[in-house]
Order: C-alpha cells, then structure tokens, then sequence
C-alpha cells in the first residue's frame, strides 16, 4: 500500500467517524414529550401534616450562584414547610431539561462546602414509600453551632441513579435512543443537631410529599413505576 493510498483510507475512516458520531448525537429531548413539569403546581404546597410556611425564619441554603442556575436549571423550586408541630423543612428541587454532559445536575456534597459548610458525613439510605424503595444520599453539614443534615436523590428521564456511573450508564443508554434525559435534584434538609431526629422526620415529609404527587409525575419524581 502506497502513502497516498493510506491516507485516503485513513480519510475516509476519519469521515465515516465524524458521520456516525453526528448519526448518533441525541437529538430529542424526553423533556418535550408527556406532560410538562412546572415545579411549582407539581409540588403541592400542603401535603400531609406539613404546610409551606411563607415567611419561613429558616431560609433554604442555594448552593450555586444565580446565573449558573439558570445555566444548569430550567427551574429551581425552594420553599419551608412547617408540621403541626412546629418542625422546619427546607425544601429544594433543581428541574434541568437538559441532562447532557454539559448541564449536569450538582450535588449536595459539592454545594454545600462551596458556600463555607463543613462536610462531616456521607452516607447512601432508602426512602420508604406506599410503593416501594427510593435510594437516597444523606449528608451531614454545619457551618458553625449550624448542624444542618441533608437527604437527597438525583432522577435521569423516569429513574433514580445511585451513583455517578449509574447516572452515565442511564444517560448513555437514552443517548443510544437519540434522547437527551431531562433530571431533577430533590433536596429536604433541616436545621438539627439530633442528626437521627432529622433524617426521620426528613423521611417523614419525603414519602408524604411523594405520595401527594399526580400519578403522571410519580415515576419522574421517585424512579417507581406506578404498577409497582
């Protein structure tokens, strides 16, 4: 084989890379499809024994500044909750329509050093609910006599991911469908320095919060088919 017959095969096998790369770039997002989420009518505002609290006297820590939340985040949801008795949730959702490499959801572990907090614990968990298991992150953080545990789960399209090889395993296999994932961050934490105290109750206002959903949110919100 002479030089310029090889390197017009090393041309054309350049090409046929490059097409297929561009072949296979998803190119529709799931987030266009079935019903649309709008965070705050998704979320009710009164679930259970717990009500939002307006004037909340604990304000929710917003670990990323403005301009890179909307970068990130189609749309980023933060209320209180008060129980009847007088128990403070801070409630987060980060909503991104967009899960590709370069909008990736951030997580708790990250945020929360970055604004000055202390990372003292991390530790995986299950949320128990009517049907069935959510696994989920719990993080223990302060920011000085501030002892703030954290319980959090990431969605992908319609399921929870464990860890980050999980989430690029489900974003490939969309990827392979030519479907760019939609994902959300949920996020409830509380000032307490009963670190035990906190995750029940965290536990608590999750399933409840859960199961107050529309069904055609549950999947997208806890990674449970409703069959189950």
């Amino acid at each position: 084989m002479n030089h310029w017959t090889r390197n017009i095969i090393l041309m054309a096998l350049m090409l046929a890379s490059s097409g297929m790369a561009v072949a296979l770039r998803p190119t529709h997002k799931i987030a266009d499809k079935g019903p649309k989420v709008e965070l705050e009518t998704v979320i009710p505002h009164a679930f259970g024994n717990w009500r939002e609290e307006i004037q909340a006297s604990a304000q929710i820590v917003d670990p990323q500044r403005q301009a890179s939340l909307d970068k990130i985040y189609s749309q980023v949801l933060t209320r209180t909750y008060v129980n009847d008795q007088g128990y403070r949730i801070m409630l987060s959702i980060a909503y991104g329509s967009d899960q590709s490499d370069t909008n990736q959801v951030h997580k708790p572990e990250i945020c929360y050093p970055a604004q000055g907090f202390t990372l003292q614990s991390k530790q995986g968990g299950s949320l128990a609910t009517n049907k069935g298991e959510i696994p989920v992150t719990r993080i223990l953080t302060s920011l000085g006599p501030r002892i703030e545990p954290v319980t959090y789960w990431t969605t992908i399209g319609d399921q929870v991911v464990k860890s980050g090889i999980n989430k690029k395993l489900v974003e490939m296999s969309y990827g392979l469908t030519g479907k760019i994932p939609d994902g959300m961050l949920i996020r409830v934490s509380s000032i307490d320095p009963d670190t035990k105290n906190a995750y029940e109750i965290q536990n608590q206002f999750s399933a409840q919060m859960v199961q107050s959903l529309a069904p055609e949110y549950w999947q997208r919100m806890t990674g449970i088919p409703l069959q189950n």
